[in-house]
């Protein structure tokens, strides 16, 4: 990294390159998020050991013993609560010495809400002796006065007492520890129930009152855990959704419907109509797989390798940094599965050094927001979103694998030449070379790269997803033994370990989408959107597009992508297919506008995240991404004027459209930049502008 000075026999003082080796360290290492906690000692190994379960139950289940699909999804949620409430904190952490009298109080009346708690889960074993004793249902009485009251009086006062109740970081909360006692009660009574014939009664008046409080507790237990690791946002819109449920009857127009009474909503919405529906599929499956997967990759430091081999490839090149930031972003946001996550693992590294060679701070935050976003959208893997999107419209995951190819390659162009052009403009340098590691070097490790090829291959070949992705975690393990960094039996109960706790996030997340999609199946709401929809397209296509982008984007701001696509598959993507477009189409218009939510102003994730690192002032930040990733506000409308640009059609015209599009892609970096060649006038910029959009239209 720098010039060291050297006496030789002749007497001259000769600078010699040092280059380095690697330049990019720690940035498979686990991030710990503020709010959560730090064990030590037999606490540490007993939430290893719970997360190490949590992972191989996963596996085992979806490789060697399959359990029945109900049974699975609520055993998946309900360890994801008991892990979170675990591991994830509700209010902030305070010193030992600094809990007063206070605390102590709390901490108190948290033990007593134990016993509530308890005696809840200790009804769920003898309703479960009751039934296998041949009982056809459980007493109404017994359900509503000794399980549902306990549950819900103990579920919700400790929750509220979690907001308050400071604890020290390396200690377990009381409340926490009624809260997974309370995830367990709800979990046992719905793995009864719905193990038996009353299944079948959920959604009517017949269904066992016991299944709505074991829901009503299941879902604020979703909700906190959403706000603990994901924020109010999800959490305000899930708010709005319920709240809709029983105040719909009395809206006016197009948004009143019947209504439903709470005993039939609750009765439904913990069912596959709901929170165990297509959100929790996925996550119960392809997502904790892949999960699994990155925690291997990130054991045998794969991520160090990616950036590493991007710094030797592109660190050279004028503003070099940034253009690391595109390549070792998309490679490492595929698999990672979250912008603001991205930006945080490879932003620590790319940001400083954007700023080393010139960028300001907001320009380089929203490079490198842009380029994480990216990741999402980048095949095979594009983060969750292509698994729900399989699951969602049926068509199978190779295809929209290939079909997202030419617009992930158009978006990332299109940031390449908006980094390229301010760093001409702005007539910056890249790299030195012993500044970053020797390419030379580091091509005798590309092999490091084979875990994500047979990936490929084996999806190929015609493997289900499930087996490939099993294929690849093992291929991960395997190619390590080769590598500087082997994983034996420690690393690989290590990666187990940090993807049980890496899932807690993205299955809380897909859960509490999966409460906002039972409402608009339960209640019809996606039905009225797509009748508005459909008004609009009478009057213009494009007027329809433009406000399903708007619709989009606006519930995706503040959401993690997976729950972002979820939510607007379930009320725009129909109101688009019944105008006239394609499924395939319709889902990818409204995945992009998910997906770039994460970079759009004024709630960005990703753009606060990267504005946190450069130290630049955050709504500058998301306004100056906005403008980097701009491309993929126009992207998606070029697919409903152009399917080929989704390989619908034939060899010429996909060609046809992959080359026009990129050029009109460049000249659209080069009218935001003003730089083509050179500087750019005021009409130039117009000319150019004019011809962008004539090019991308095709």
């Amino acid at each position: 990294m720098s010039h060291t000075p050297d006496t030789r026999p002749g007497g001259e003082d000769e600078l010699i390159d040092k280059t380095p080796a690697t330049i990019a360290e720690g940035v498979d290492e686990e991030v710990v998020e503020s709010n959560r906690r730090t064990y030590t000692h037999w606490r540490w190994l007993l939430f290893a050991t719970l997360a190490i379960a949590y992972s191989t139950f996963h596996l085992v289940s979806l490789n060697v013993y399959p359990m029945e699909t109900w049974s699975f999804r609520i055993v998946h949620i309900a360890g994801a609560l008991i892990l979170g409430y675990g591991l994830y904190t509700g209010a902030r952490f305070a010193e030992p010495h600094a809990i007063g009298p206070a605390g102590r109080w709390l901490s108190l009346a948290s033990y007593a809400l134990l016993l509530p708690a308890l005696y809840a889960l200790l009804q769920v074993f003898l309703m479960q002796r009751e039934m296998s004793g041949g009982a056809m249902r459980i007493d109404a009485a017994v359900e509503t006065w000794h399980f549902g009251y306990p549950l819900i009086v103990a579920t919700a006062a400790a929750i509220v007492i979690s907001w308050f109740h400071r604890q020290a970081r390396e200690r377990l909360s009381p409340a926490d520890l009624v809260l997974m006692v309370a995830a367990l009660a709800s979990a046992g009574y719905l793995l009864v129930m719905y193990n038996s014939p009353l299944r079948a009664a959920t959604g009517t008046a017949f269904a066992p009152i016991g299944i709505s409080w074991a829901a009503i507790a299941g879902s604020l237990l979703i909700l906190e855990l959403t706000r603990r690791v994901a924020g109010l946002a999800l959490v305000v819109i899930s708010a709005i959704f319920l709240v809709y449920v029983f105040a719909g009857p009395l809206l006016p127009g197009f948004l009143g419907y019947p209504g439903l009474s709470m005993n039939r909503f609750f009765s439904q919405v913990y069912t596959d109509a709901g929170i165990l529906g297509p959100t929790t599929a996925v996550s119960s499956t392809y997502i904790i797989l892949f999960i699994i997967f990155a925690a291997f990759l990130q054991a045998s430091k794969v991520g160090d390798y990616f950036v590493n081999f991007a710094f030797a490839a592109a660190g050279r090149a004028r503003g070099g940094p940034a253009k690391v930031s595109i390549f070792a972003s998309g490679l490492m946001g595929m698999i990672n599965g979250t912008s603001a996550g991205n930006v945080v693992s490879t932003g620590s590294l790319t940001i400083p050094l954007m700023k080393k060679v010139g960028y300001p701070a907001r320009s380089a935050g929203a490079i490198e927001a842009a380029a994480s976003t990216g990741g999402q959208i980048m095949p095979p893997i594009m983060g969750a979103g292509a698994f729900i999107m399989a699951e969602i419209t049926g068509i199978p995951y190779t295809e929209i694998a290939v079909a997202a190819l030419i617009p992930a390659i158009l978006y990332f162009a299109s940031v390449y030449f908006m980094v390229d052009f301010e760093a001409a403009r702005k007539g910056m340098r890249g790299m030195r070379k012993d500044e970053i590691p020797l390419f030379s070097k580091l091509v005798k490790q590309v092999y490091l790269f084979a875990p994500i090829i047979i990936l490929i291959a084996a999806l190929f070949m015609g493997y289900s997803v499930i087996r490939a992705g099993t294929l690849a975690t093992a291929s991960a393990a395997v190619v390590s033994w080769i590598s500087p960094n082997k994983m034996g039996i420690p690393s690989i109960l290590r990666a187990l370990q940090l993807a049980g706790t890496m899932a807690i996030q993205i299955i809380a997340v897909c859960a509490c989408a999966g409460l906002i999609v039972g409402v608009i199946s339960l209640t019809g709401v996606g039905a009225r959107f797509s009748s508005l929809l459909l008004g609009l397209a009478g009057v213009s296509q494009l007027l329809a597009l433009f406000f399903a982008m708007c619709i989009s984007i606006l519930l995706g701001m503040g959401m993690p992508t997976t729950a972002a696509y979820a939510v607007a598959a379930s009320v725009v993507a129909p109101g688009l297919i019944d105008i006239g477009i394609q499924p395939l189409v319709a889902h990818f218009f409204v995945f992009y506008f998910a997906v770039v939510s994460a970079i759009t102003p004024p709630v960005a994730l990703a753009s606060y995240a990267a504005a946190g690192i450069s130290g630049a002032n955050a709504m500058q930040t998301s306004v100056t991404s906005f403008k980097v990733g701009l491309a993929a506000f126009i992207v998606p409308f070029m697919f409903y004027y152009s399917p080929a640009m989704l390989m619908e059609g034939s060899g010429m015209q996909i060609l046809r459209v992959g080359v026009t599009a990129t050029l009109g892609i460049v000249l659209l970096a080069a009218t935001v930049q003003a730089w083509f060649f050179g500087p750019v006038k005021v009409w130039m910029r117009l000319v150019m502008l004019l011809g962008a959009m004539f090019m991308i239209y095709g």
